[in-house]
């Protein structure tokens, strides 16, 4: 099988870290905007879309500056297994920025790049950003 290609996709985004930190870390926050719902169980935040759930433990975090998940399905390499939300603050501007990584076949990078587009900016717009 051939390895996933890592995507890296960065968002400006118009609010403080510790807004935005709240919609990525918390079951409330990511109902919000990634999934029709979001359970957790201690670590595991289970997201569901339509009739489809997926399981990921929370593997680590830094208050107001980053969120991995990384899915329970173990069918994936530990490697291409996560999804990582990455806080900036420019030091000079004070500009936030949110980086997203996550993995994706070959043929499915564009498709993945333009659900995260389409997710970020109803994140956006639910920021007033």
């Amino acid at each position: 099988m051939a390895g996933k290609t890592k995507l890296n996709l960065e968002y400006n985004v118009n609010c403080s870290p510790k807004v935005l930190f709240n919609r990525l870390s918390t079951a409330s926050g990511l109902t919000e905007w990634f999934a029709d719902d979001v359970r957790v169980k201690g670590n595991i935040f289970t997201f569901v879309w339509g009739s489809s759930n997926e399981e990921a433990e929370k593997k680590m975090h830094k208050e107001n500056k980053m969120v991995r998940y990384e899915w329970t399905d173990n069918d994936l390499d530990k490697d291409e297994s996560y999804f990582e939300f990455v806080i900036n603050q420019d030091d000079l501007t004070n500009d936030v920025s949110l980086t997203i990584i996550d993995f994706a076949d070959a043929d499915e990078v564009e498709n993945i790049s333009d659900l995260w587009d389409s997710q970020i900016s109803k994140l956006k717009h639910l920021l007033g950003s």
